[in-house]
C-alpha cells in the first residue's frame, strides 16, 4: 500500500507601495424644483456645465461616467395638513477620472464652482498589473519562508509545488476625505504619497525525507 504524500499548507501575505497616478472623483449636483420637469431639466443643465468645464481642463469623455439621475420629493410637515410635498429635487453623480493627480485640484475647483459638490475621492492606479506582481511575489516569498521553516522543524525538505491558490484582499483603491465645498473652490492641493497594493497566497509543498 502506497503511503500518502505528506504536504505542507502556508498562507503567505505581502504588500507593495507605488505613487498613485489616478484619481476617482465623484461630483453631485443636486437641484431643487417647484416640479419634477423642472428639476430633472436644471440637474440635467447643471451636469452638463460640469462636464464642460472638466472638458475645457482637458478631461476626455471615456473619463467622465454619469452614474444616474434620480429624483425624490422634497416632503415637509405642515401644521393641520400632514406631510405635504414642497417640492422635487433631483440628483446626479458624475465619476471623474483624473490623470494628472498633482494638478487635480484645479479641475476639482473648477467642478464646484460650476455647481458641483464633492462627494468624494479615491487614489488608484491606472494600470495595477506592476505593483500587484509585485505584491503576489512578496506573499510568495513570505509563503516560501514560513514552509522552509516549517519543513525544517520537522526534519524534512520542500518538494516540488501541488498547487497555488490567490486569497481574495483589499486592493482597491484608497478613499480620502470629503473636501468642504469652499476648500476645494480654493484649489486645495492634493498629494498623492504611496498607495499600497496587498496578496495573499495558499501554496501546499509535498515534504520529502532530507537525504
Amino acid at each position: 500500500m502506497t503511503e500518502p504524500a505528506r504536504t505542507v499548507t502556508v498562507t503567505g501575505s505581502g504588500t507593495a507601495e507605488a505613487v498613485p497616478d489616478l484619481l476617482t472623483v465623484s461630483i453631485g449636483v443636486e437641484c431643487r424644483r417647484d416640479d419634477v420637469g423642472a428639476a430633472y431639466a436644471a440637474a440635467g443643465r447643471a451636469a452638463a456645465a460640469i462636464s464642460a468645464i472638466l472638458r475645457e481642463h482637458g478631461v476626455p469623455d471615456p473619463d467622465i461616467t454619469t452614474s444616474g439621475l434620480n429624483v425624490r420629493a422634497d416632503v415637509v410637515w405642515k401644521e393641520g395638513q400632514g406631510q405635504t410635498v414642497a417640492g422635487y429635487v433631483a440628483s446626479s453623480i458624475l465619476a471623474v477620472r483624473l490623470r494628472d493627480v498633482p494638478g487635480s485640484s484645479d479641475v476639482i475647483a473648477g467642478a464646484v464652482a460650476a455647481g458641483g459638490n464633492d462627494d468624494g475621492l479615491e487614489l488608484g492606479f491606472a494600470d495595477p498589473a506592476a505593483v500587484t506582481a509585485q505584491a503576489r511575489e512578496a506573499a510568495w516569498q513570505d509563503a516560501l519562508a514560513t514552509a522552509r521553516q516549517f519543513a525544517s522543524l520537522a526534519g524534512t525538505e520542500l518538494g516540488p509545488v501541488v498547487s497555488v491558490t490567490q486569497q481574495p484582499g483589499p486592493s482597491g483603491p484608497i478613499p480620502m476625505a470629503k473636501m468642504q465645498r469652499a476648500m476645494a473652490t480654493d484649489s486645495v492641493g492634493i498629494e498623492a504619497g504611496q498607495s499600497s497594493v496587498s496578496a495573499t497566497v495558499e501554496v501546499v509543498w509535498e515534504l520529502r525525507q532530507t537525504s
